[in-house]
């Protein structure tokens, strides 16, 4: 998926996503069915990995979660990671990678249009979620100790 097309989605969604400077290291926030999107992100690979969390939390979240020293804020926060991980990095988007070459976490992500550290959380996020691994449309899919995938005959 493409960060315009990810514009088009949160266009769908009622929400207005603009380009700004924000303050205190921030990538990007969520607030009130708007999406700020720091300007200074140069790559288009990056701003997708930031648009779709912050779509997460118009889809998960509710109130100001900028204080993660509350609990229930980083649980939040984690949702809204979650829903991105899995919007942009399907479990068939993994075998779809393995069945075209990907063989390394640089050439998946590099397939996949994410960043490697979002693609790192995505895995981390399937491994929470599914345990070492999971069996899907005849393939096996492990998270750890590292990601790997096989076909099943």
């Amino acid at each position: 998926m493409t960060y315009e097309r990810l514009l088009i989605i949160a266009e769908n969604k009622g929400l207005r996503v603009k380009d700004k400077k924000l303050k205190y290291n921030l990538k990007g926030l969520y607030k009130n069915s708007k999406i700020l999107i720091n300007k200074d992100i140069e790559t288009n690979v990056e701003r997708k990995c930031i648009l779709v969390e912050e779509i997460g939390h118009h889809e998960t979240s509710f109130g100001n979660i900028i204080d993660d020293n509350n609990i229930i804020n980083r649980k939040q926060e984690l949702l809204a990671r979650r829903w991105g991980n899995e919007t942009l990095i399907s479990l068939e988007d993994l075998i779809n990678a393995y069945n075209d070459g990907a063989t390394n976490k640089y050439e998946l992500a590099e397939y996949l249009d994410v960043t490697e550290n979002f693609l790192n959380e995505a895995i981390s996020n399937y491994r929470k979620k599914y345990g070492i691994y999971c069996e899907f449309n005849n393939y096996l899919i492990y998270f750890e100790p590292t990601l790997g995938i096989l076909k099943i005959f």
